[in-house]
């Protein structure tokens, strides 16, 4: 483990042969800090000894001076509320608010503070390094590409990202603007064995079409199973159902995740076409908890029991397994259609299974329209071209033996293995 005063190190812990759980460790003059720290896709419930084998995570060492989470997917932060010592954390104050705000509503809640907010293009200091983040076009709100340069070396992490979201425009400034004289791109490869070569997902533009003809061709009540945190999909949403003259119906926790976002131009209480529905399950939550304060600011915009009833065949409802029985007790299930907007994955077992077999007991068919929250492989060569590294590591991927098929100058590392920047 010794290493030179001048030497700039990387290993993955985990993403060099898999998608999800992604951690990396960078080390550099006696100074480490982690890119993400998340939790494996298919691990169940987080616990410690999930955590990767680094100094510094159960118990104190100085020389751990960060944790770096790159977006708000629990597959880059979930182990963080496992770490037993006091590790400074960095995100994006989006990212920390919507966190925050998903608190109230999630079984194992996480309310992190933050010592380093991560800002587009905003460089800041944590020992040794210097850290740039690159705000992202990703299908999590507040995502970040993250430069670090330590020891006149530079590594360049990718996160998640794409180009066909409703951000791609930053998809291109990247590629157009891209930063310069990088030694280590480490690059997230979701789409191989997935995706052909010359094949694209669907924009999210394409979604939002495809919402509005099904949108009219459905005589009554639609149900659309989508994460209240993939807020483009909620503006695709919001935007066919204005477009079609539906009303998208959104809970309790939808709405404080937009209000989160901090942005006003994102759907919001108030506008036209959206209303309030706080489902039995969220409201035996609310009691419980005594947080009214959630609550009460949505009473000029919600929508009773009673009024689903009578605008039901003319709304879309964001909607999850926890609400079937509302709409079983206002009898909307005759002639209704169901829409899965999330990855297709979730449905082979699971609430998700449960939720397919359940729709299928009251003779409602689920269709998948859904796109990815990662970038095709055509995207992902303009985006190596454009950067150009000198070494090419492949993380977030069940396909890294792929990778020199389509790019150049591949190195493969495997998890755990030490290498210089």
């Amino acid at each position: 483990m010794s290493q030179s005063a001048s030497t700039f190190r990387a290993r993955i812990h985990r993403g060099s042969q898999q998608i999800g759980g992604t951690c990396v460790e960078l080390e550099a003059r006696g100074h480490r800090i982690l890119l993400d720290l998340g939790l494996p896709l298919d691990a169940g419930e987080p616990t410690a000894a999930l955590l990767p084998d680094i100094q510094g995570l159960l118990t104190p060492d100085p020389g751990l001076r960060a944790v770096i989470i790159s977006h708000g997917h629990g597959d880059h932060w979930g182990l963080t509320p496992m770490i037993g010592a006091n590790v400074p954390l960095a995100m994006g104050l989006a990212t920390q608010r919507i966190l925050h705000a998903a608190a109230a509503f999630v079984p194992r809640p996480f309310a992190p503070e933050v010592a380093f907010e991560l800002a587009d293009r905003k460089p800041f200091e944590i020992g040794p390094f210097h850290i740039t983040p690159y705000l992202v076009d990703h299908s999590a709100f507040d995502a970040y590409a993250i430069l670090v340069e330590a020891c006149d070396r530079r590594l360049f992490y990718s996160g998640d990202l794409r180009a066909h979201g409703r951000k791609g425009g930053l998809f291109e400034r990247l590629v157009n603007d891209p930063p310069r004289y990088i030694h280590n791109m480490l690059m997230e490869g979701s789409s191989l064995g997935r995706l052909g070569p010359d094949q694209r997902f669907p924009t999210e533009s394409e979604i939002e079409e495809v919402f509005v003809e099904r949108f009219r061709s459905s005589p009554g009540f639609v149900a659309v199973c989508a994460s209240a945190q993939n807020i483009d999909r909620i503006v695709s949403l919001y935007r066919a159902c204005k477009r079609t003259g539906r009303t998208l119906l959104l809970d309790l926790y939808a709405i404080e995740i937009l209000r989160a976002t901090g942005n006003s131009h994102i759907p919001q209480p108030g506008w036209p076409n959206l209303a309030v529905y706080v489902p039995e399950y969220q409201r035996r939550q609310i009691k419980r908890s005594g947080r009214f304060d959630l609550l009460d600011p949505q009473r000029p915009f919600r929508v009773y029991p009673e009024g689903l009833s009578k605008i039901g065949t003319n709304a879309a409802m964001l909607f999850r397994p926890a609400m079937i029985a509302d709409i079983d007790n206002v009898g909307l299930w005759a002639g209704a259609k169901a829409i899965w907007s999330q990855w297709d994955g979730y449905l082979k077992d699971g609430p998700g299974a449960r939720l397919k077999a359940d729709l299928a007991e009251r003779s409602v068919e689920l269709e998948v329209i859904h796109t990815s929250g990662h970038a095709s492989i055509g995207d992902l060569k303009r985006l190596s071209t454009a950067i150009n590294p000198k070494v090419l590591v492949p993380i977030h991927t069940f396909a890294g033996d792929q990778f020199a098929k389509y790019f150049s100058n591949v190195a493969r590392r495997s998890d755990g293995e030490w290498w210089e920047v």
